[in-house]
């Protein structure tokens, strides 16, 4: 481990701007530590699960990524690159459509 170590006469003889620089260097150390350790822990996980046939993110959702991706059944007429499948949760336009009076049949594709 590189670095000086500095005793506890040391620091209370450092003036209040000297002590925050360092707990500042400290700060920005310990997050750069926490940032490659975390980095290392899960390229090790990713790894693990390879081994078993996964990936991380189909054992965290507990879904397999081939999943086909449900299609669009709701198209805005207003911006045609806005649609919905019908699940989850509604986009605003469509809310905003039914509150209007109208009927989702009327946006199906």
């Amino acid at each position: 481990m590189a670095g000086a170590r500095i005793s506890k006469e040391e620091l209370n003889s450092m003036s209040l701007q000297e002590l925050k620089e360092m707990r500042d260097a400290v700060e920005t150390a310990l997050a750069s530590l926490e940032r490659r350790q975390k980095a290392a822990a899960l390229a090790a996980i990713e790894a693990k699960a390879r081994e078993f046939g996964f990936s991380l993110s189909e054992l965290q959702n507990g879904k397999r990524s081939d999943r086909k991706k449900s299609s669009p059944k709701y198209r805005n007429p207003a911006n045609p690159d806005e649609t919905w499948t019908g699940r989850g949760r509604q986009p605003q336009w469509m809310k905003d459509a039914l509150a209007a009076g109208q009927s989702k049949d009327q946006f199906a594709i």
